[in-house]
C-alpha cells in the first residue's frame, strides 16, 4: 500500500500544490530522497574523495586563469614581449591541468554511478524477492520492472552526470564569488543583491519539476505495466483479435505518460529561460557599473576584467545549476520511488529468535483451527476453522470444488501467508516461529501453473537443487518421464524453452516440474493437480514416478480428478473455508456427501 499511497500523495501535491505553512518544509525535502543514496556512496568513500579532488583540482585552475588575464592586460601590453610569452606559457599550463582534472572526474564520477546503481538495482530485486506475495497481490510486474529500469536509469543520469556538474559548478560559484570579493568588494555587493533574486524561482520551480517528473515516471509505470501484462498474453490477445484494441489502450496510456513528460520538461525549460535571463542580466549591469570605475580611474582595466570573468564564471555556474537543478530533481523522484519499495516490509518474516526444525525433519503437519482471509480480500473468508493432521510419512488428498481453499492449505504451509487465528505447526514448531527460508527447504512443491524460466531445460530442473550434478539432474528427468522428450529437443538438455517455457506443451512443463521436485528431495511433498496438463500414457508414466517418490515422505496432494486420489492414506473434502468430510475413498463414496457426488460425477458421469 506504501506504493499506491505515494502516488495519491504526488497526485495531490499535483492537484493542489503544498499548503503555505508546508513551503519551507517542502522546499528543503525536495531533494531528501537523494540523501537515502548517501551509504551507497560511502560504500565506494575512497573512489568518492578521489572524484571531489580531480573536481577540486578542475575548480582551482579555472579560477586562475583571470588572474593570469588581468596581469597580462595590465603589464604585459607594455612592451614587453617576454612577459607575454611567459602569461600564455602559464595558461596553457592552467588549461592541463584543467583537462587532466576534468578527465578524472568525468571517469571516476560516471563509474562511481554507475556501481551505484548496480548495487541499488540488485538490492531493490532482492528486495522485491523476499517480499511477501500480498504484497503482489495488489502490485503490478511492469510497475516493478519499470522502478527497476527507468528510475534507475534516472538515478545513475543524476549520480553520474549531473550530481558530477551541480558540484563542479557549485564549488566554480562560491570560489568565483570569493574573488569577486577579493577583486571589487563594491561591485560583488551589485551581484549579491541579486542573488536572491536567481536563487528563489529556482527553488520555487525545482519543487514543480520534481511533482510533475514523479507523476510523469508513475505514468510512465502504468504503460509498462499494461504493456508487460498484454504480451505475457498475446497468444490470448491474437485469439480473441483484440490487438486493435491493445494498442489503442497502450496508445493512450503512452500518450498520458507523454504529456506528463511535456509537463515535466516545460517547467524546466521555464525555470532554465529565467535562470538565464535573471544570470547574465545582472552580470550586464555589474560590468555597465564596472566601466563607468574605470573611465573614473576608481579600476584598472585588468582588475575589470578579472572581476568580469569571475563574474562570468559565477554565472555561468549558477546557470549549470539551474539546467542540472532539474535533473536532480528528476532523479529525487526516481529515488523516492524506488525507496518506497526498500522501505515496504514483509507481512511474512522470520522472527528474531527463530525456532530450529529437527533434523532430520519427518513432515508432520497440523493444522489447528486455522481461519484465514486474504490481505487484499480481508471481507472473504477463505478458511474457517480448519483443522487436521497429517503423519510423517502419510499421503492425504484435498478435494473439493473450486474456490473452497485447496490451494490456500498450500499457501499457509509455505507460509506465505500466516493465519488469521489458529495455529499451522511442523514437526512441531508453529510456523510463526520459525524462520520461512528454513521451512521451505524442507517442502517441495509442484503447483498447477507450472513455472518455467527462459533458461535450458537443464537448468530449470536444477532450480530445484542449485548444486545438483548432471547425472542427478538427467536420473530425476528419467523418473519424471521427462527424460525422453528432453533427449528428442534440437540440443537436450541445454535446449533453450523461451520465456515462461513457451516453445514446451503443457504437459513437457509439468514434467519438468515434477523432476524439479523430485530433485528437491524434501521431506514433505506438495502436488497441486500435478499430472491435469498429462495425456494418459504420460499420466501413467508421472504417476509411477509419483508413487515412488511419495514412498517415503509425507504427500499433500490437491485434485480435482479423482481417480489420481485413490490411492491416497486419507481424503480431505473441502467447501467453503470447511473440512466437510474425511476418510478413505470407499468411506466417503460410501456416504451421501459432497464427495460422493463428485465420484458419481467423475466415475459414472451421472
Amino acid at each position: 500500500m506504501a506504493l499506491i499511497a505515494g502516488r495519491e500523495k504526488a497526485d495531490r501535491e499535483a492537484a493542489g500544490g503544498t499548503p503555505a505553512a508546508d513551503k519551507s518544509a517542502a522546499g528543503r525535502a525536495a531533494l531528501k530522497p537523494l540523501l537515502l543514496l548517501v551509504p551507497y556512496v560511502l560504500r565506494y568513500r575512497m573512489r568518492a574523495l578521489a572524484a571531489l579532488a580531480a573536481l577540486t583540482a578542475a575548480a582551482l585552475a579555472t579560477l586562475a586563469v583571470p588572474l593570469a588575464v588581468r596581469r597580462m592586460i595590465d603589464f604585459g601590453f607594455s612592451g614587453d614581449r617576454g612577459l607575454i610569452d611567459s602569461y600564455f606559457a602559464v595558461m596553457i599550463g592552467v588549461v592541463f591541468v584543467l583537462s587532466l582534472a576534468s578527465a578524472f572526474r568525468f571517469y571516476l564520477v560516471t563509474t562511481l554511478g554507475e556501481r551505484i546503481v548496480s548495487d541499488l538495482r540488485s538490492e531493490v530485486f532482492g528486495h522485491l524477492t523476499r517480499l511477501s506475495p500480498s504484497f503482489f497481490d495488489r502490485s503490478q510486474t511492469g510497475e516493478m520492472m519499470s522502478r527497476l529500469t527507468a528510475d534507475t536509469t534516472q538515478i545513475k543520469a543524476a549520480v553520474g552526470a549531473s550530481v558530477s556538474v551541480a558540484l563542479r559548478n557549485l564549488v566554480l560559484f562560491l570560489g568565483a564569488s570569493t574573488m569577486m570579493v577579493v577583486t571589487s568588494p563594491k561591485l560583488s555587493l551589485y551581484v549579491l543583491g541579486v542573488i536572491p533574486v536567481i536563487v528563489l524561482p529556482l527553488v520555487a520551480f525545482g519543487r514543480a519539476v520534481r511533482k510533475r517528473s514523479r507523476i510523469a515516471q508513475d505514468s510512465l509505470a502504468d504503460a509498462s505495466a499494461y504493456a508487460a501484462e498484454t504480451i505475457g498474453a498475446v497468444r490470448t490477445l491474437q485469439a480473441f483479435t483484440n490487438e486493435a484494441m491493445a494498442t489503442s489502450r497502450f496508445r493512450a496510456a503512452v500518450e498520458a505518460a507523454f504529456q506528463a513528460a511535456r509537463q515535466s520538461t516545460l517547467s524546466r525549460a521555464v525555470l532554465t529561460a529565467i535562470a538565464i535571463f535573471l544570470v547574465f542580466a545582472s552580470v550586464v549591469l555589474v560590468l555597465w557599473v564596472g566601466a563607468q570605475d574605470v573611465l573614473s580611474g576608481d579600476m584598472t582595466p585588468g582588475r575589470l576584467g578579472q572581476f568580469v570573468l569571475y563574474a562570468v564564471f559565477a554565472a555561468g555556474g549558477l546557470g549549470e545549476l539551474s539546467q542540472v537543478w532539474g535533473e536532480i530533481s528528476q532523479a529525487a523522484g526516481a529515488a523516492e520511488r524506488l525507496f518506497e519499495i526498500l522501505h515496504i516490509k514483509s507481512d511474512v518474516k522470520a522472527p528474531a529468535h527463530p525456532v530450529r526444525l529437527p533434523e532430520p525433519a519427518r513432515g508432520d503437519v497440523a493444522f489447528r483451527d486455522v481461519h484465514f482471509s486474504f490481505p487484499s480480500r480481508r471481507d472473504v473468508s477463505a478458511l474457517q476453522g480448519v483443522s487436521f493432521h497429517v503423519r510423517p510419512g502419510e499421503k492425504v488428498a484435498i478435494v473439493g470444488p473450486s474456490g473452497a481453499g485447496k490451494s490456500t492449505i498450500f499457501y499457509l504451509l509455505l507460509r506465505f501467508y500466516d493465519p488469521s487465528a489458529g495455529e499451522v505447526t511442523f514437526d512441531g514448531v508453529r510456523l510463526s516461529d520459525a524462520d520461512p527460508l528454513d521451512l521451505r527447504r524442507h517442502i517441495a512443491l509442484v503447483p498447477q501453473e507450472t513455472a518455467i524460466f527462459a533458461m535450458s531445460v537443464r537448468e530449470n530442473i536444477r532450480f530445484g537443487k542449485p548444486d545438483a550434478s548432471d547425472a542427478e539432474i538427467e536420473r530425476v528427468a528419467e523418473m519424471a518421464a521427462a527424460a525422453e522428450f528432453i533427449r528428442r529437443l534440437p540440443e537436450g538438455y541445454d535446449t533453450l524453452v523461451g520465456e515462461r517455457g513457451i516453445t514446451l506443451s503443457g504437459g513437457q512443463r509439468q514434467r519438468i516440474a515434477i523432476a524439479r521436485a523430485i530433485l528437491r528431495n524434501a521431506p514433505l511433498l506438495l502436488l497441486d493437480e500435478a499430472t491435469s496438463s498429462l495425456d494418459a500414457e504420460s499420466e501413467t508414466l508421472v504417476q509411477n514416478a509419483l508413487e515412488r517418490l511419495m514412498r517415503d515422505r509425507t504427500t499433500i496432494v490437491i485434485a480435482h480428478r479423482l481417480a489420481t486420489v485413490l490411492s491416497c492414506d486419507r481424503i480431505l473434502v473441502l467447501d467453503h473455508g470447511r473440512i466437510v468430510e474425511q476418510g478413505t475413498h470407499e468411506q466417503l463414496a460410501a456416504s451421501d456427501g459432497l464427495y460422493a457426488r463428485l465420484a458419481r460425477l467423475q466415475f459414472q458421469g451421472t
